[in-house]
Order: C-alpha cells, then sequence, then structure tokens
C-alpha cells in the first residue's frame, strides 16, 4: 500500500488517519480501499453530509425532482450551480474512466465490508452555500458566477499524474492562497469553516482508530483544526442579512412607491411617466433575461408584468413567477431530468427543459434587478425635475 500521502495522527488515545483524496481520481478510490481493509478502523469519516449521501448512488433522484417546489423553495440558483460543478466533474472523470466521487462510494462500501461506523462528516451544503454567497461582496458574486458558467467551456485532459501533483501540500497552499486572495469570502466558508466542521466530525467519531475519507484541500486544514475547540451550533447557522441590506431592500421600494404617488398628486403627466418609466425598465429587462433562456412567449410577458410589482416587494421575485410559468407551460418530461445525470453543457442548457426553467428564473431575477437599477435612477432625475 503506498501511504505516502496519508496523514496519520493521535488525538487522545485515538488514531486518526487522513486520506487526501482527488474526486475524479481511480487512485484514490483505490487507496481509500486499500487502507481501510488493512487498517480495519472502528469509523470511517466521508466528506458528505446527509443529502448528497442520500442521492450519490440514486439513480432515480433526478426524475423524482419536483421543479416546481425548487422554485418555491428559491434553490433554483443552487441547483444550477450544483449542476454545472457537476457535470465539469463528471466529464473530467470520464476521460479516467471512472464516476466522479467514486472514492467516496468505496469509503462507504468499505465501511459497510468492515462493519465499521459511517460517519458523515461535512455540513449540510446548503447551509455552505448560503454562507458563502452571504460572504461575497455584489461584485464577487457576479466574478464567481462568470467562472462557474465558464465550466461549460472547458473540455481539458487531465492525467492521474497531475491529480497527484494537485494533492501535494505545497501544491495546494498556492492554490487556497489564489482562492483566499480572489474570493475571500469563499475560502473562508467553502473551505476553513468546513474544516472546522469536518475536524469536529472526525475527532468525535467513535472508536480508537477512524479513517478520513477527504477532498486534499481540506487535509492541511483539518489536520491542524483537530488540536482547536470547534463551535458546530454557530458554523451551522444560516447568517441573518445584514442590517444596511434590509434598509436598502425596503429603502428602495419604498422611495420609489413615494415617487410615484407624489409625482400623480403635484402631475398627473409626470406621475404616468415615471411610473412607465418603472414599468418599462424593470418588465423589459426581466423579460429579456427569459428571452435569453429562450423561454415561453407567455413566459416572456409573466415576467414583464411580474418584475415591475415584484421589484416593490422584497420578498417576492420576477423569476418564481416567470420559473413556474415556464414549468406550467412546458413541463419537463421524465427524459429531461434523466438527462441530468449525463451533464450538461453550454449547448443543452438551453435545451433541457429543467435547466432551462433554472435559467429563467435566475435570468429574470438578474433581468428585475438591473432594471430596478437603472429605472430608479431614471424616475429620481425626473422627480428632481420637480422641484427646480
Amino acid at each position: 500500500m503506498n501511504d505516502d500521502n496519508l496523514v496519520k495522527l493521535k488525538y487522545q488515545e485515538k488514531e486518526i488517519i487522513l486520506i487526501p483524496t482527488a474526486h475524479i481520481s481511480k487512485k484514490s478510490a483505490d487507496q481509500v480501499k486499500e487502507v481501510i481493509e488493512e487498517e480495519l478502523p472502528d469509523s470511517v469519516c466521508v466528506e458528505l453530509d446527509e443529502q448528497r449521501f442520500n442521492s450519490i448512488d440514486d439513480e432515480n433522484k433526478w426524475s423524482e425532482m419536483n421543479i416546481f417546489e425548487v422554485i418555491k423553495q428559491k434553490k433554483s440558483l443552487l441547483l444550477l450551480v450544483n449542476l454545472i460543478i457537476s457535470s465539469f466533474q463528471s466529464r473530467m472523470a470520464e476521460k479516467l474512466g471512472i464516476k466522479a466521487g467514486q472514492e467516496m462510494r468505496q469509503g462507504i462500501q468499505s465501511a459497510k465490508n468492515i462493519n465499521a461506523e459511517l460517519v458523515l462528516a461535512d455540513r449540510n451544503i446548503q447551509i455552505t452555500f448560503k454562507r458563502v454567497w452571504a460572504g461575497l461582496s455584489f461584485f464577487e458574486k457576479i466574478k464567481l458566477m462568470f467562472q462557474i458558467i465558464t465550466m461549460l467551456f472547458v473540455d481539458e485532459e487531465i492525467t492521474e499524474e497531475e491529480l497527484d501533483q494537485l494533492k501535494s501540500s505545497d501544491s495546494l497552499n498556492i492554490i487556497l492562497s489564489e482562492m483566499g486572495e480572489s474570493f475571500p469570502g469563499i475560502k473562508k466558508h467553502l473551505v476553513d469553516e468546513r474544516d472546522q466542521y469536518l475536524a469536529n466530525k472526525i475527532k468525535n467519531a467513535q472508536g480508537d482508530k477512524i479513517v478520513a475519507v477527504l477532498g486534499a484541500a481540506h487535509v492541511p486544514g483539518v489536520k491542524e483544526e483537530l488540536f482547536r475547540e470547534q463551535d458546530l451550533k454557530k458554523l451551522n447557522e444560516t447568517p441573518p442579512k445584514k442590517n444596511w441590506t434590509k434598509i436598502i431592500s425596503w429603502g428602495i421600494p419604498i422611495l420609489v412607491a413615494f415617487i410615484i404617488i407624489y409625482s400623480f398628486v403635484n402631475n398627473v403627466a409626470t406621475g404616468i411617466e415615471v411610473t412607465k418609466t418603472w414599468i418599462l425598465w424593470n418588465g423589459s429587462l426581466s423579460a429579456l433575461g427569459v428571452i435569453i433562456a429562450r423561454g415561453h412567449i407567455l413566459t416572456i410577458v409573466t415576467a414583464f408584468l411580474a418584475a415591475p410589482l415584484s421589484s416593490l416587494n422584497p420578498t417576492l421575485a420576477a423569476g418564481w413567477f416567470a420559473g413556474l410559468a415556464e414549468a406550467y407551460l412546458r413541463k419537463p418530461k421524465v427524459k429531461d431530468f434523466q438527462s441530468l445525470s449525463e451533464g450538461i453543457s453550454f449547448k443543452n442548457i438551453w435545451t433541457n427543459k429543467v435547466t432551462r426553467i433554472l435559467l429563467i428564473v435566475v435570468l429574470a431575477n438578474l433581468g428585475s434587478v438591473l432594471g430596478t437599477a437603472i429605472a430608479g435612477a431614471n424616475i429620481l432625475k425626473i422627480f428632481l425635475k420637480i422641484f427646480n
């Protein structure tokens, strides 16, 4: 057994073995099998939460998905991002003749084979996503989404040797340092906090010998965090909206409503002009998002009508109405859900009915946000002319 990259530690009376892996590496999967069968640990920890564990080998997970519930629960962006990243990993894994995440599947199977306790050691993916998103500035969010979208175009060749190099500590430290500089919010919530969470679960696992199957990026941090204290309650909190975002999200609609009402009271013609500006910018840009996503004509109309009204209520979003309309008008078929397991590309993200609905939600909302900003600036100019 090649154990050059294994990390073996003593924590109190426990022996802990960390296996650094790559999610698209056959060697990683083979090593997980060898280590667990040779070490015979009392517990095997895997870098999965309950949601990912339940879906990792569920062939029916996509066909059982309710797209209406996804939209209502505000998970459209999360699902779309997850699909793009999963598709990227699957394409890379396919070139190496392995399933993405095979090392985690192997960890689960090997734990079962030796009757070891299986520990799902990772934090809930939705909490992680919400904390990551909340920790990013507006421009960082745009930059991140752009980089995720570029994954649809990437089709590079990668070898096992290159993957082995990426698993080395030096390479990881360089990559994580660069990530920290570009996206400090991402590294903190996506890597550092999960290092703390994983370390806590690992050191509190049952038995005297623990094997943990981790993505290589987490091993340096987990190694340090094992000997520190962690607050899981704090790490599991969904970040509340910052006060200034609440003020802006409610302040802008209130200001717009005041301007429209005051304009009508002062001069009906001005009131009509202000209202028309608000409706046209908001509705048109939200509808444009649906057009870009190739939505149904009635979905385009829905976005146009919903955006000016939903922008006056922070609890609503034009994309939700547009997405629900598209899902009703062009209800996805079983084959659309099943094809998601094969991955998505830049081409079929528009042709698959499921991903098109998700795209409509995201782009309609983005168009409404831009429309609110442009319309708000324009009606403010019109309003100020009243006092000149």
